[in-house]
């Protein structure tokens, strides 16, 4: 029995070895120096032990690893910016495709496009395409992968003037669930370009993300604006009616919190709650200046940001505040069909609550461009509220791991009476209730995106995502 299983592993280790020397990329395991460090993500709470990682070096490499998984029964994830909240690109005892190694932005200024690999992060994406005076609408943290927020949608502050980075997608380089590359544009697999545009990574690894560009920068106008505890729900009330005639290049945040000790604000305000207006106006940022001045000028804030900035410090604003791995992160959300008084009373009472000064509650303005779009013309879906609350816990200290899930999922429930049934998918929690939460998501769209998952991936091989079941 002993000799057996001896021979069993001497195979094993043959075949890895073996499909090792065929990469041009390499693979870490748990006996690599730096398999702690690989198998790290972004949100500090996710704490899993993969059996492999493979860092693939291109395509080929991806499909190498797809077919070598496959053939070994062995589970997968996908790594792309390892930036979503819910810390699917990790699995324990299974393998990590790991798309890390492959970054490479090219931009074609001429035709306006950006073709970036699929482990590209969002400052890789701004820092080519700024070069030319053009962006796409990608993120609002510069550490954020391009991936995981191109396939479950992507808000930014271009979203309400050009939409949400899925609708900037016009093609697609993808490993499928076979191990074969495939491209889907609008002549070649147009079905499963509009199944990446929201669906998630339901379909295969994606390898390429092509993204049409605009004109944009280098300097725009933002506001950030910190204001009293006193001013906060008159503030809301003003930012609601505010939101109603803004115009399409302006993207806002009604952001409520507490005041997070820092030099740059006076001592007297830390720790208290606070309502931040942010916002960007996307074109001129002397127009820029002109359209916010409203918000802007509101009340006399604790402190003001406010300026004239380059677009790539705007996407950077955030990203301190975020750090990868030093901290636990916990984010659910709801689409708000309405911020009436009630409602407003509600979030600010919710807010008093949170066991972390870190945690925010952010009211996204919806709303444009993007609403334009009609449910069905993308996997994404339905885009009519004119709101999406975040529900961001974030927190230090492993043990207030529990109250700070509590408060996130109690103001969730809470928030109910205002809210629609559908989610971001890019803010799931940890994919409680998951069935019912892509249902809701999706809506309509489901029936097709179930036949579509049935044709690309029909066994569920690509499960460790906003999961659709494939069509009976």
């Amino acid at each position: 029995m002993q000799h057996s299983i001896e021979n069993e592993n001497h195979s094993m280790l043959t075949t890895v070895r073996e499909f090792a020397d065929s990469l041009a990329g390499s693979i870490i395991t748990p006996d690599s120096v730096d398999y702690d460090e690989a198998r790290g993500v972004w949100n500090g709470m996710i704490d899993r032990f993969p059996a492999l990682i493979v860092r693939c070096a291109n395509a080929e490499d991806v499909a190498k690893t797809v077919k070598f998984a496959r053939n070994s029964n062995i589970p997968v994830s996908v790594r792309g910016g390892g930036h979503n909240v819910a810390g699917n690109a990790v699995l324990d005892y299974g393998l990590v495709i790991d798309l890390s190694e492959m970054q490479t932005v090219t931009v074609d200024p001429e035709n306006k496009i950006a073709r970036a690999e699929g482990g590209a992060m969002i400052g890789h994406l701004d820092a080519a395409t700024q070069a030319h005076g053009l962006a796409t609408p990608a993120g609002l943290m510069s550490e954020t992968g391009i991936a995981g927020l191109t396939l479950g949608g992507g808000f930014s502050w271009l979203r309400r003037k050009y939409g949400l980075a899925c609708d900037a997608l016009i093609g697609a380089q993808l490993v499928t669930a076979d191990g074969d590359i495939i491209e889907a544009n609008a002549e070649e697999n147009s079905d499963l370009l509009w199944g990446l545009k929201g669906g998630g990574g339901n379909f295969g690894v994606v390898t390429r993300f092509d993204y049409q560009l605009y004109d944009l920068g280098p300097d725009v106008y933002f506001v950030m604006q910190y204001l009293p505890t006193d001013k906060m729900r008159e503030g809301l009330q003003f930012w609601n009616e505010w939101t109603k005639t803004a115009p399409d290049e302006v993207s806002s945040i009604a952001v409520l919190g507490y005041v997070v000790p820092s030099e740059e604000i006076p001592s007297e305000y830390h720790h208290q709650e606070t309502l931040i207006f942010v916002a960007m106006y996307t074109g001129n940022p002397e127009t820029g200046k002109e359209v916010l001045a409203p918000l802007a000028n509101f009340t006399t804030p604790i402190v003001d940001f406010s300026a004239t900035l380059p677009y790539i410090d705007v996407q950077q604003v955030f990203d301190e505040e975020f750090p990868s791995g030093e901290m636990h992160y916990y984010w659910k959300s709801r689409y708000l069909a309405k911020l009436d008084d009630n409602a407003i009373d509600t979030l600010i009472e919710l807010n008093a609550q949170s066991p972390s000064h870190h945690s925010t509650l952010d009211i996204w303005q919806m709303g444009g461009a993007m609403s334009r779009i009609p449910a069905t013309e993308t996997a994404f879906g339905d885009r009519s509220a004119p709101f999406l609350l975040g529900i961001e816990a974030n927190w230090e200290i492993g043990e207030d791991d529990d109250a700070n899930i509590a408060w996130t999922r109690n103001v969730y429930d809470t928030s109910a009476p205002f809210a629609t049934d559908r989610s971001y998918l890019n803010f799931p929690g940890f994919y409680e209730d998951a069935e019912s939460m892509v249902d809701n998501a999706f809506g309509e769209n489901m029936g097709r995106l179930r036949e579509l998952k049935k044709r690309y991936d029909p066994t569920n091989f690509f499960n460790r995502n906003q999961n659709i079941k494939p069509a009976e």
